[in-house]
Formats: C-alpha cells, structure tokens, sequence
C-alpha cells in the first residue's frame, strides 16, 4: 500500500537535523495557519474601519491610490525566493540562506528604486502629486522586510508555530501604529510612518532571533539558479496583471462602474476560496520539499491535499451558486440584483476551479515552474480571444462565460504538466469523487424548492442550515476514512490507515 512505502520523515540536509513526523507537523500546521490568519483578518478589518473613521474621503482616497501603485508593482517583486530557499538542498544550510537573503535584499532595494521611479509618473497619472512622498516612505518598508527573511528557516523546519509568530510581529505593530497615528491626525502620513514601524518591528524580532547571522554573501552560480526557477513566475505575475488590469480597464470603458463593481464583487467571493485553499498550498510547501524526490509520497501529498482542499471549496462555491438570489436581497440589496447571475455563474466556476488548484506547489517543489508560465500565456490568450470579445459583445454574460473558459483552460494545462510529474494519475476518478459529496446537498435544497415557493427570510436561513447539515453528512459518509485520517494526525498519530483509494488511481 502507498501509505506504508515510505517513512513519515525527511532526511538530514546538511547541518540541519532530519523532520520528523511530516503528517502530524503538516496537519497541525494547517490549524495554526488557518488560526494566525482568521487573527490577522479580523485585525485587518478592524484596521480598515479604524483607519477610514480617522481619514477624510480625500486622504482615504490618497492612501487608497498609493497602496493600489505599491501593491501592483510588488507582483514584480514576488518572484518565488522564498520558495526556491525552502526548495534547495545545499550541504550548507546557513551558506544557502545568506545566499537567499541576499538576492532578496537586491531585489527589495530594486523594488524600492522602481517605486521611486514608478510614484512620480502615477501621481502625473492621477493628478496627485501629493501621493509621491507618502509612497516612498512607505516603500522602504519592503527593505526592512527584507530583514525579516530569518522566518524563513522555521518555515523550511515546518516549525509552524515560530514561523507564524515571527511573521505576525509586523502586521499587529503596523495595525497599532497605523490606527494611532491616524488617530492622533498624521492622516495618510500616519498609516505610511505605522506600516514602516511594523516593519521595522519585524525585522528586529526576526534578526535577534535568526538561526543563522545575516551576511551578504553573492554567488554567480546561485544566482542563476535562483533567476531560472523566478523568471517563469515573473511572467506569471506580469501575465496576471495584465488579464486583471485589461478586465477591469474594459469593464470601465465599455460597460460602466456599475458592471466593474458587479466584477469585483463575483471575484472576491471566488478569491475568497482560493485564499482558504492557499493556507492548505502554503502549509504543505515544506513537506512537499521534503518529499520531492520520492514520488509515490508526493502523489499521496498531492492528491489527499487537493481533496481536502475540495471539501471547502466546492460546497463553498455550490452554496453561493444557490443563495446568490437569496443574498443579494436579504443582505447586499437590489440595487445589486444585475449581479445575481454572475454570482451563480462564479460559484460553480470556483469550486470547479479548484481542482487540481495546488500543482504550482509541486511544481515549484521539484523546480519545475516553466509551465506555470506556460498556464499564464494561456490565460492571457483566453483573455484576448474569448473574455475581451464576449465582454464587448454581451457584457457580464461575457465575461462570465469568458472567466468559466480561462478557468477550463487552466484545469487542462494543469492535467497535462502534472501527468508528466505523475502518471499514475487518474483525473476522472479524482473529479468524480471531488464532486461526489457535493451532489446530495445541492439535490436536497432543489428538491424542497420544487415543493414549495416560499421565499422569506426565516425560509431561505432554513435551507440554508439544512444545506449545510446535508454537505457535513454527505462529506463525511464519502471522506470519512480521510476525515480519521486527519484528525488522528492532529492527535499525533503517524501512520494513516493502508488504502488504495488514496492515491485515487489503479496500481501501475
């Protein structure tokens, strides 16, 4: 059986001692990343409510614009140090991270520079010199996270706890001093002097506490292998920004602020079940490292991953698909009922979307990350020569139908890269066990309407209840064995239960 062809363990890479127990470390660290982040969002919620009650519209608008210039010209940034770090394998454990610190180090004094550049030309964009000064300060603030990569090395351990506690220094400080200041009248000043002294914070907690001393030390060798396994994700962001700036810039021109803000609207709910899926990716990175080179462990990793990820997603997104009438008249309002259709639309897209969503992780972990900017062109020529056509044509219809088109797309780019990385793989009987739990509830909340026509509130929180009760019975009677499977890694147990089915694919 799969589960017992391999040891629960990582061997020793260089100076650093073996990982034990990946399951039970892996599990466990998938609660406390959903607990520090559900944390850290409510924080951040209470921060935007603060924020905006100490700021005029006009200076919330000013922040509003230098956080959209940073934000975007930071997916230039993102371009995977940290996860070829957690990936290599160098004798040298404390070499390879202070090669690792500084190519990032480089790359935030680079980020600075073009930001000190790019703030000049979007504030003659905008017409709002005002933004240039703000910006810069606030953009050293990358510099000194670069200081904070230290955290890195409890990441690569999957010591979770350390990990989440040194990384969440930052926001909390940066929350407090943001408010305060705001609240003592420093307006958008405020909120960039706060952010900088998070930072700061971070970084000071990070260094005193490093496993390793921060030193510069650059070689010509790794440098190249870094810049081979970041430029394909170089593009990747570059091909996403470009789809999302050209949705949104179309949806603007050609169909209105009100279809921009239904747009925005869908893809939140639809990002919100990636972000879930995300502290499931992020969680297993270092495992999945850990086992890159064994590749029965990384089928089993990749499969029972993706559906647990699954057993979020897709009730998530068939419930919004069923309630998005109920939502937008009980909660958003009806002024909101043109994006009744493209919630629907958007939920049966997400949860489907969701499948296979992780194989960027495996594909980083075994320093494959080409065809994941190979997905990204495709993404763009699905852009080009259906979503901009369909928008023009028929609006949101078509960009709903162009959005289900990219995310097919993309599911069949991601079957093809991964039967190269596993061939064993059976993505029929994945697909139909991954929807199999989904059926019953959505048959039980369209079986009580068929009988009945009633619509008050008190009506739809009852289905809704029942929806729910119905998903936690249906996934459990299909997922059980993997349900014990989990919570016995959360009671530390080591070893799953032997069986075939894990891999969702007959023996080769």
């Amino acid at each position: 059986m799969l589960a017992t062809t391999y040891t629960d363990s990582a061997a020793p890479e260089g100076d650093e001692p073996p990982i034990t127990n990946l399951r039970v470390r892996t599990a466990r660290g998938t609660i406390i990343n959903s607990a520090f982040r559900a944390g850290l969002a409510v924080l951040g919620l209470i921060n935007r409510v603060a924020v905006a009650a100490f700021l005029t519209r006009e200076e919330f608008g000013l922040w509003g614009i230098i956080l959209a210039v940073l934000v975007t010209l930071i997916w230039l940034k993102q371009v995977g140090i940290q996860d070829k770090y957690i990936q290599q394998r160098e004798p040298d454990q404390k070499l390879a991270f202070q090669k690792a610190f500084t190519i990032e180090l480089v790359l935030s004094f680079a980020y600075f520079l073009l930001c000190c550049i790019a703030l000049p030309l979007y504030a003659l964009a905008y017409g709002h010199d005002e933004i240039i000064l703000p910006g810069i300060v606030l953009a050293t603030a990358v510099i000194l996270t670069s200081l904070q990569t230290p955290a890195w090395i409890p990441y690569r351990r999957m010591q979770y706890a350390r990990e989440r506690v040194l990384m969440s220094v930052d926001p909390v400080v940066s929350i407090i001093g943001m408010v305060g200041l705001a609240a003592a009248g420093y307006g958008y000043w405020g909120l960039a002097i706060g952010a900088v002294i998070g930072s700061l914070a971070g970084a000071v907690v990070c260094v005193a506490t490093s496993a390793y001393p921060l030193r510069i030390r650059f070689d010509r060798d790794t440098a190249r292998e870094y810049v081979s396994f970041s430029w394909p994700l170089l593009g990747a962001g570059l091909s996403r920004m470009l789809v999302v700036q050209g949705s949104l810039l179309t949806a603007s021109r050609s169909l209105g602020l009100a279809a921009v803000a239904a747009i925005g609207l869908a893809t939140n709910f639809a990002a919100f079940a990636d972000r879930v899926n995300a502290i499931v990716s992020q969680t297993i990175y270092p495992a999945v490292c850990a086992v890159a080179d064994r590749g029965e462990a990384l089928l089993e990793v990749f499969v029972k991953s993706n559906r647990v990820s699954l057993m979020w997603s897709l009730p998530f997104g068939t419930g919004l698909a069923l309630f998005a009438g109920d939502l937008v008249h009980f909660v958003l309002g009806d002024e909101w009922q043109s994006a009744v259709g493209l919630l629907t639309a958007l939920g049966v897209i997400a949860g489907l979307g969701q499948l296979a969503f992780n194989w960027s992780v495996f594909m980083r972990a075994t320093n494959r990350t080409r065809p994941m900017f190979v997905a990204s062109l495709l993404n763009v020529a699905s852009f080009a020569l259906v979503s901009l056509p369909l928008m023009l044509e028929f609006g949101l219809t078509g960009w709903a139908i162009g959005f289900g088109t990219a995310s097919l797309v993309q599911i069949v780019a991601r079957i093809y890269f991964l039967r190269s990385l596993f061939p064993r793989f059976d993505i029929v009987r994945h697909t139909v066990r991954a929807l199999a739990p989904a059926v019953p509830p959505v048959a039980v909340v369209l079986g009580v309407r068929a009988v009945t026509d009633e619509s008050s509130a008190a009506w739809v929180l009852g289905e809704l209840a029942l929806f729910v009760v119905a998903t936690l019975i249906s996934t459990y009677l299909f997922e059980r064995q993997l349900i014990r499977e989990m919570v016995g890694y959360l009671r530390g147990r080591t070893t799953p239960a032997p069986s075939r089915a894990a891999i969702a694919s007959p023996p080769a």
